[in-house]
């Protein structure tokens, strides 16, 4: 059976370092198999198609494959297709402004005892909601100015890259 997929890889092309190409992001995909490799932007979204398996062995065979072709290791999140609706579907919420919105998509389910640790009214007004493998997230001033993602890299010990919901909006198209 062949699945859509819905690749996010962290922290390239960002100032200039860990530069990955678009095009090359595509070949590399599809040199492991995939096909109807699609990318969005220049900060690591890809959707694909491809054999239906765990979505942990194809992350591992991204990170394996970028570091082969690039020389640098990169931490890549996939979900399938049907997960991504899901997340799109579950936002706890309210899209407000689309550009002051995001989603925080985490490897892994996040501590709980993490999580709790985390003081809103430290972060306030930006708004977070966690749910599963993913973070909500608010920012009524915007991406630029808010306090809320540095805290969550210092506090959360589970890497995660994010995306704001015009992106995620756009990804959720791509699949369909």
């Amino acid at each position: 059976m062949v699945t859509k997929y819905v690749a996010l890889l962290r922290g390239i092309n960002v100032g200039g370092h860990r530069r990955i190409p678009m095009a090359d992001l595509r070949r590399w995909l599809e040199g492991i198999g995939f096909e109807d490799v699609a990318t969005l932007l220049q900060s690591g979204n890809a959707v694909f198609a491809g054999p239906e398996r765990p979505t942990v062995e194809i992350e591992a065979a991204i990170e394996a494959a970028i570091l082969a072709e690039a020389g640098f290791a990169v931490t890549v999140m996939v979900r399938t297709a049907d997960e991504l609706r899901a997340v799109f579907a579950g936002n706890p919420l309210e899209v407000r402004d689309a550009s002051k919105s995001a989603v925080a998509f985490l490897v892994t389910d996040p501590d709980p005892a993490e999580l709790a640790a985390l003081d809103p009214a430290v972060y306030a007004p930006d708004e977070l909601v966690a749910a599963g493998r993913e973070l909500y997230m608010y920012f009524p001033n915007g991406l630029g100015k808010t306090r809320l993602t540095p805290i969550l890299g210092r506090r959360l010990t589970v890497e995660s890259t994010v995306r704001n919901w015009n992106t995620v909006t756009k990804l959720v198209a791509m699949t369909s």
